[in-house]
């Protein structure tokens, strides 16, 4: 399992969502497991990318090319821009974040979200993820990205990402304009030639990974709808999605009141490739990511939030549920 698909797949809807301020309290919480197979949403897995598809959705390889027959369709654009951040933020430098990844019903691996110190200007967010020896069987996968974040707006200047997967090393750099909303990708993978796209982003242009903590700053509200566009997988996706209600969910790192939103992300130069994806951020002023359900190309994928390190508070950590399946 590719970690940044991964992360296509999970983590882009945590910044999905609309936001007025001052009314995150009207909806009241219904409780919820998510690690209960009988509550979770339904997901719609990607199609085997050896076999024609049945449909159109979710086909394949999301880093694939259009087929040269395939027809041109416009994505529709956002209609208004993110809304205006909260502040003060709902993290700091120091804070630690760590998730178990689940893919095909079983254990994957770890990942971890790390808000570095700031440098140069911005703020670095570094998220790290590994297979663990069961399913290294299947991918055998380490890697890293590093967004690169406006320490006031948190939108990204620049992403970079670098795995190993079954030994083959895959890096890129992403750089942002705000200027002429550009979004110039450089990327090499194994002893391949180096590679080059060139994007353009709607309203807001945004990566996987700083995604998250955006999202963190938005005030939320049942029923809103938000739009933007988000790089992930040498590909730029149009993210829709919806504030469906607010929840009261069980973890194995405890009780959390919680927003449950869900959305789908388009890819923008290949509509027929889509993903359908949920995600539950508690409604607190940590604004933590609680988990999210999503789709790669080998099926549904799940993050959960098993740790929580910030500076100056006790951590929270997972406590004995780690066993609980999905």
């Amino acid at each position: 399992m590719k970690p940044m698909r991964t992360l296509v797949a999970a983590c882009l809807a945590f910044s999905a969502l609309g936001a007025i301020p001052g009314q995150a309290q009207e909806a009241q919480p219904r409780p919820i497991n998510i690690l209960s197979p009988s509550r979770l949403p339904t997901v719609t897995e990607p199609s085997d990318p050896a076999k024609p598809a049945a449909n159109a959705e979710n086909t394949g390889d999301a880093s694939s090319t259009p087929a040269p027959d395939e027809p041109v369709v416009a994505v529709k654009p956002c209609e208004q821009a993110l809304p205006v951040l909260r502040s003060p933020l709902a993290f700091k430098p120091g804070e630690l974040l760590e998730f178990d990844m689940d893919a095909m019903g079983a254990k994957a691996g770890k990942l971890t979200m790390r808000v570095q110190r700031p440098a140069n200007g911005s703020l670095p967010v570094l998220v790290e993820a590994q297979t663990n020896t069961l399913f290294s069987k299947v991918r055998r996968v380490r890697g890293s990205a590093t967004s690169y974040l406006h320490p006031k707006t948190l939108r990204p200047s620049r992403y970079t990402e670098e795995a190993v997967e079954n030994e083959q090393r895959r890096k890129v750099n992403v750089d942002f304009s705000a200027q002429d909303k550009s979004v110039k990708v450089d990327y090499q993978i194994g002893d391949r030639p180096k590679g080059h796209f060139d994007y353009a982003y709607d309203k807001d242009g945004l990566d996987v990974a700083g995604a998250i903590y955006l999202i963190r700053q938005l005030p939320l509200k049942k029923d809103m709808p938000v739009c933007f566009d988000v790089y992930g997988i040498r590909r730029m996706w149009r993210m829709t999605a919806t504030v469906v209600e607010r929840e009261h969910v069980s973890l194995p790192l405890g009780e959390f009141d919680a927003w449950h939103l869900a959305g789908t992300a388009v890819r923008i130069d290949r509509p027929s490739q889509t993903r359908d994806i949920h995600v539950w951020i508690s409604d607190d002023d940590r604004r933590l990511p609680l988990a999210a359900v999503g789709a790669i190309d080998l099926g549904a994928v799940r993050l959960t939030l098993t740790g929580v390190k910030r500076p100056g508070e006790k951590p929270l950590e997972a406590q004995g549920k780690e066993d609980l399946k999905w």
